[in-house]
């Protein structure tokens, strides 16, 4: 099922006009839903209205904050999966043009799929990571949006799955770490917890600021945004990744160097007492 500006109905249109479909003109949020409440629905919100700013799209004045989440819940309701899913709302221009629209208004599609766990956890199985070098995540505004242009995450997951690889780490124009296929990137070393900043190209990502804000709380650690080599992952003494589904993802090998999970295991601990809180 999908919710299609508003209205639930059965996935079987097929768009043949949709932009997003046509030329990736559209973004998108995934959001994940615990006992019929949208986490970090906040930030997903305002994260989704700044990227339509950014690329010109004219946003309804019905398109608020809780509207979005109605439309949201409506879904999953429907579905009877408020208990645990996941959902994802894509924004995209209306039908018409060609590299230019004939329209900045928007339309919307939401679908939703129930998830097994109502809390976060450390998948332990090996997780093992190489670097992916076809192409390069330019350092610019765009590369932070959740557009609905992934080829690159996409190349890069078939590469990854040619070569047995449960992930890939993403490299900018200046050969940096930005993120990795599915999820922004931490590197422990010592006592410093360092993460790409946003202006190397990576995501914005909503599971990366919670992260962050959570990692500042914990004495003797230094939390810090900066620039990552790839020579710097071989010498870290940890790595991991996050996203709002999947929560933290410890990297187990790199290469022929493998890691601890010590701090991976504090952050899941406190996001789920975060959560439990709010």
């Amino acid at each position: 099922m999908i919710n299609f500006n508003g209205n639930i109905a059965q996935e079987d249109t097929i768009l043949t006009q949709n932009r997003a479909f046509l030329y990736g003109d559209g973004i998108f949020e995934t959001v994940k839903i615990i006992n019929g409440k949208i986490l970090f629905l906040e930030d997903h919100y305002f994260r989704l209205m700044a990227s339509m700013r950014v690329v010109r799209m004219m946003i309804p004045m019905n398109f608020t904050m809780e509207y979005f989440e109605e439309q949201i819940l409506n879904l999953v309701n429907e579905q009877g999966i408020s208990a645990s899913a996941r959902a994802r709302i894509t924004v995209f221009r209306n039908d018409g043009g060609l590299y230019l629209p004939k329209t900045n208004d928007i339309s919307f599609l939401i679908n939703a799929t129930p998830l097994e766990n109502t809390s976060y956890s450390i998948n332990s199985n090996e997780y093992e990571v190489d670097l992916y070098k076809d192409f390069y995540v330019t350092k610019q505004l765009l590369s932070s949006l959740k557009t609905t242009n992934k080829m690159i995450n996409i190349t890069g997951s078939i590469y990854a799955h040619e070569n047995d690889l449960a992930n890939c780490i993403l490299l900018n124009d200046s050969k940096n770490v930005v993120e990795a296929l599915q999820g922004n990137v931490f590197m422990v070393m010592g006592k410093k917890l360092i993460t790409p900043p946003v202006s190397e190209g990576a995501l914005n990502g909503i599971m990366r600021k919670q992260i962050l804000a959570l990692a500042k709380k914990i004495e003797g650690i230094e939390v810090l945004e900066e620039v990552i080599s790839p020579f710097d992952l071989q010498k870290a003494d940890e790595l991991f990744l996050t996203n709002v589904i999947m929560g933290i993802q410890p990297i187990t090998k790199y290469r022929k160097k493998e890691f601890t999970t010590n701090l991976a295991h504090l952050l899941v601990q406190k996001l789920n007492e975060s959560i439990t809180e709010n």
